[in-house]
């Protein structure tokens, strides 16, 4: 290890899961088949939305935005990590380190307050039905795609010059596997309880906000259901609910749980296995949630696997 940091100067050293050496080739292995599955389940998704025209709405509209933001979120830190974890050398250079940090804050971000918009969205179907085409019209989809780009990527600009710019006093090593915020700050060698402040601020606009949004939405969704008298419709509009409010489930949880707790608390080993878990798990999971648990998705694969005559027939 002193060998790599003489010979690489500028560069930061991830140590990743190598305080656990006899877990390395085990989690290589994990990781890099959830990466391939979780390629292929997301490309799935967006080609099924984009491919069949009973799909183009603004529902699947927006689970494409979606499965792109998991797509970027999982590939901006995985493929790194498979490399380090696959050899001796855990060096990131600068450059690298921090265009990482940009894309996991700003991605990070987005899908916040996508999933927000996502309720909006089911709050609209479930609670005003006969109005759903016309308010969630496609000019409008597109400029709440927009604004949850921008803001995210706003978020990024304004938090990672600040972690990157503490002073570290010589110090290069992470422990992490990727250059993630908190751990970034640890590496300090100064008092970081302003940056720390500033950064539970930023996140109660960008996590907690959209949190308190989607609770708020699913209130009147779960009172509008309940009102529905026919039980297949109630079912629907459950089923179509339930798949976004699992997903907000596993995002927001392990978010919180990381970036909203004074100090930062977690355990560091914990904390990597959280991160690693909403970094590839939660990626992986969403086609598959979105997929298992929704007739229309399952209908348009099956078109476009078999064919409409063979689908119309069964």
């Amino acid at each position: 290890m002193d060998g790599a940091n003489q010979s690489s100067q500028g560069n930061f050293i991830l140590l990743g899961f190598s305080n656990h050496p006899h877990l390395e080739r085990i989690l290589f292995v994990v990781i890099f088949i959830a990466y391939l599955l979780t390629l292929v389940g997301n490309i799935t998704i967006i080609l099924v939305c984009r491919l069949d025209p009973h799909l183009h709405s603004p529902m699947y509209f927006f689970l494409t935005h979606l499965s792109i933001l998991d797509l970027s979120f999982t590939t901006s830190s995985i493929p790194q990590l498979l490399y380090n974890l696959s050899g001796r050398d855990k060096t990131i250079s600068y450059t690298g380190c921090a265009i990482q940090l940009f894309l996991f804050l700003a991605l990070g971000g987005v899908e916040c307050l996508l999933l927000a918009i996502m309720a909006y969205d089911r709050f609209v179907a479930v609670c005003k039905p006969l109005h759903y085409m016309v308010v969630m019209n496609p000019r409008l989809c597109v400029v709440l795609v927009s604004v949850a780009w921008g803001c995210g990527v706003a978020n990024s600009l304004a938090m990672s010059p600040v972690t990157l710019h503490l002073p570290r006093c010589g110090r290069r090593s992470v422990d992490h596997f990727l250059c993630e915020m908190p751990a970034l700050i640890r590496m300090a060698c100064v008092d970081t309880a302003a940056v720390e402040g500033t950064v539970f601020v930023l996140a109660v606009g960008i996590v907690l906000l959209p949190l308190a949004f989607i609770l708020v939405s699913y209130g009147y969704i779960i009172k509008a259901v309940l009102q529905i008298q026919p039980a297949a419709g109630r079912q629907k509009a459950s089923s179509t609910c339930s798949s976004h409010l699992t997903v907000v489930s596993l995002f927001y949880g392990n978010i919180i749980y990381m970036y909203m707790q004074p100090g930062n608390s977690s355990s560091q080993d914990q904390g990597k296995f959280l991160t690693l878990f909403y970094n590839i798990v939660t990626p992986l999971l969403n086609p598959l949630i979105y997929t298992l648990r929704n007739k229309d998705v399952k209908e348009s694969l099956k078109r476009l696997l078999l064919g409409d005559t063979e689908v119309g027939q069964e």
